[in-house]
Order: C-alpha cells, then structure tokens, then sequence
C-alpha cells in the first residue's frame, strides 16, 4: 500500500477520535453511524472545500499547501508529534514504493565510552525501529540480556510487546508497550520502505491482539522524557526517570538513559541490582542486525 494511502489513513483515524464538541464544530446533530467528526465538518474548519478534504484521505496524487496542512492540523487537533508524522507520511508519498534493507547500525566509539562513563545508571543506544545497537551492563541487568539474544530479536519494541518477561517487568505495561508501538509508527513514516521495519510491524500484529488495535489507531509517540515504573524480580519496585538524546549528526540514533531521584528506595535498588549483577557482561552489542548493504534504488 502508497504511503499516500497511510497519509489519508492517519488523517481519517485522527478525525474518528474526535468529537464535534472537541474540535470546535458545536454539537453532534443527526445519527452518526461512526465516531468522530464527518468529512465535512473537518473540511469547514480547516477552510478547505469538502471535495478537497475527501481527495485528501483518499490518498490521491494531491500536493497540498504548507498553508492547507496547517489548518487540516489544527481542525484534526494534532499535537507537535502527529504534526510531523502527518507531513513525513506526506513527503514520502513520491517515494519508490520498493523495499529498500537497511544499512547495518553502528556505533560509534566516543558513545561506547559514554555508556561506560554512565555505567551505574541504565543506558542504552537505540536505533532505526528501536533496535538495540549498544548499552551498559546496567541496562541489561534492569531489563534482559539483549547481547545474549539471536541478532534478530535485539529490538526493544519486540521485546516490549513479546516477552513475557516485560509485562511483568513494567507495572504499566499497557502504556509503555503502547508507546513504543507509537514510536515504531513515527519510525516507520519517516522510512516507509524499511524492509526490516515492516517485517517487524508483521511479526507484532501476528503475535499481539493489543499491537493489532495500537497500530489500527495510527498513535503516534515522540516523548523525550518520561518516567517507569518498574517490578524487577531481583530488586522490587523502582520508580525511574529517562531521558532521550538524539545526535544531530545521526537522527536516526537515540542514547536513552534511565535514573532514580537521589536518595530514594528506587536509587538503593538500583544500586542494588548494580552490586547483585555479573560485571561479565558486554558493553556493546555486536552484530545487532545483519551486515547487509543499504539498497538506495
């Protein structure tokens, strides 16, 4: 399917989860067979005509303003994040509808170093779809021991979503797992024709009736901070906060560090887990996907 297609697919999900009274449309009138607001009312408040607006979740070959995304933006009440999502998915609509395989992910030396200067807090090195290219013994002791994992299964989306070992880790694991579907969609719009993403996104909707309803929903994630509330099967309960850094030189790469407010039971259990640990375990992973050459066709 044209990533056309998912641009009027996001914009009819953003429309279905409104109401008239939410967006500014005064009330309902009439029988709706469906949620949200009606085509037309989307199109009066963004000023467009309603022929226009149907073309435009229709998926066809349009190009519409910076001025007319603005405004179909603020009438669907889109945040910052789905913001940009809906003119990624835009822009990569000319895109070649052809697979194209990544090139491998790596990491680079300065930022190896980094986590072992961080290493009594959890950190990690997260790439293209959230797979896990790097991180310190601490994060591997907190969550799971991705080095010791098959290559293909280093992805901390997957893990989230699969393991069994995660929904028991995370006390919220609902919204966390979430989340990570969300940040999986941005991905994904920003690089539509990731092969190894969409195998992914095949793999989550087989095994995951809740990945199934997320990614129908078409959320979208983009938070840069946040906190976790954990039960890890060592140590208890923590509360952690963490923080996303991403590097102007590689966007696609994001260093996720996570820490406990100083003093608390939560910075004790983390320093107990610290002291419990193997100090055996890699700092890097290796070989976190396959060495395959990026194909720029």
């Amino acid at each position: 399917m044209g990533q056309s297609a998912e641009f009027g697919k996001f914009l009819k999900a953003m429309r279905s989860r409104l109401s008239p009274e939410d967006a500014g449309a005064g009330p309902a009138s009439g029988a709706r067979r469906v949620p949200g607001l009606r085509r037309e009312e989307v199109a009066r408040l963004a000023g467009v005509s309603t022929d226009y607006y149907v073309r435009l979740e229709q998926g066809r070959n349009i190009h519409p303003s910076r001025t007319v995304l603005d405004a179909v933006s603020r009438a669907l009440r889109l945040d910052t994040g789905e913001h940009a999502h809906m003119l990624d998915l835009l822009e990569n609509c000319a895109g070649s509808a052809r697979s194209s395989v990544a090139a491998a992910q790596g990491v680079r030396p300065a930022l190896r170093q980094l986590l072992e200067a961080v290493g009594d807090v959890p950190a990690m090195v997260l790439g293209r779809r959230s797979d896990v290219l790097a991180g310190n013994r601490m994060a591997f002791l907190l969550f799971t021991d991705f080095p010791a994992l098959p290559a293909a299964e280093r992805n901390l989306t997957r893990w989230l979503i699969l393991d069994p070992g995660a929904r028991e880790l995370f006390r919220d694991w609902k919204t966390v797992a979430a989340e990570a579907a969300g940040a999986l969609r941005v991905d994904a719009g920003r690089h539509p024709n990731d092969a190894q993403a969409n195998q992914l996104v095949g793999e989550l909707a087989v095994h995951s009736e809740h990945f199934r309803q997320w990614w129908a929903g078409h959320r979208v994630a983009t938070r840069s901070a946040g906190s976790v509330r954990l039960h890890h099967p060592a140590v208890g309960d923590l509360e952690l906060n963490f923080e996303n850094l991403t590097f102007p030189d590689d966007p696609d790469q994001t260093l996720r560090v996570y820490s406990a407010k100083a003093g608390s039971p939560s910075a004790d259990a983390l320093a107990l887990l610290g002291s419990l640990g193997a100090a055996g375990l890699e700092v890097e992973i290796r070989d976190a996907a396959p060495a395959v050459a990026e194909n720029r066709e």
